[in-house]
């Protein structure tokens, strides 16, 4: 069974974690030939999904967190539902795509694989996409950051974080593959915003557990002194996708 990581700061991630751009959904849907049905796995809070709804005339959006659902958008297209991704009740031949953002590196592939080819169309696209460190305009915070993210909490990412390091070119990904691109989620955030995304990483919940305290409160004060106003500031997120068609 995947990793639950995120229960405990499911309202965090719902309200700092970055949305996904317009072009991602859209070079995705150009291999999709007949978007009736998607299901978008490991859901979170629906941010994908609702994209999807867009698209599709139906998308079912599982998770294995009951607290990341209850923070999820409701759609009149979208079915959420408690589930892992490598065992669903859906029937055989359902889904014309699936989808997996930032959430991957968490399954247990093989198990996984054989779930996808017996729920996908044949012919079906498979498209799992994640995004890495964050990065802003000023350097100076650039340093900031990657200092907290390599040396405070560096040791407390689990193991799987390096398939997000290596921009997926390391998961197993068994399906004829399709061409794909790079993408950037752009954003403007305020100082609050960027720690309440740091309050979102899982390593920082195991420092937490481990040391009983919160490492981004002191990053905070560090952040301060060189951002000290309440303007905003650009950022980006390097967004990368792998993308694959179901053969049967």
């Amino acid at each position: 069974m995947a990793k639950d990581l995120f229960s405990n700061q499911a309202s965090l991630y719902a309200q700092y974690r970055p949305g996904y751009p317009g072009e991602l959904y859209e070079f995705i849907l150009q291999q999709v030939t007949d978007p009736q049905q998607a299901w978008d796995c490991a859901t979170g809070n629906g941010q994908a999904a609702v994209e999807l709804a867009r698209y599709f005339e139906k998308v079912m959006a599982t998770d294995i967190s009951e607290k990341q659902l209850q923070q999820a958008i409701p759609n009149a297209k979208i079915t959420y539902s408690i589930s892992t991704a490598e065992q669903t009740s859906f029937p055989d031949n359902s889904f014309d795509c699936i989808t997996v953002a930032q959430a991957y590196h968490w399954f247990q592939f093989d198990a996984f694989e054989k779930e996808v080819r017996r729920i996908a169309k044949p012919g079906a696209v498979v498209a799992i996409w994640g995004y890495s460190l964050v990065v802003c305009e000023d350097e100076a915070l650039n340093t900031i950051i990657k200092t907290f993210y390599r040396d405070t909490v560096g040791a407390y990412w689990d193991k799987e974080r390096k398939y997000i390091d290596d921009h997926y070119t390391t998961v197993p990904f068994p399906y004829e593959a399709l061409p794909s691109k790079e993408f950037q989620i752009t954003l403007q955030w305020n100082r609050q915003q960027l720690i309440g995304y740091f309050n979102t990483w899982s390593s920082v919940q195991h420092f937490i557990k481990a040391h009983q305290y919160n490492p981004v409160d002191e990053l905070a004060t560090v952040i301060e002194k060189v951002w000290p106003g309440e303007y905003l500031k650009s950022f980006y997120f390097p967004l990368f996708l792998k993308l694959g068609k179901v053969t049967k």
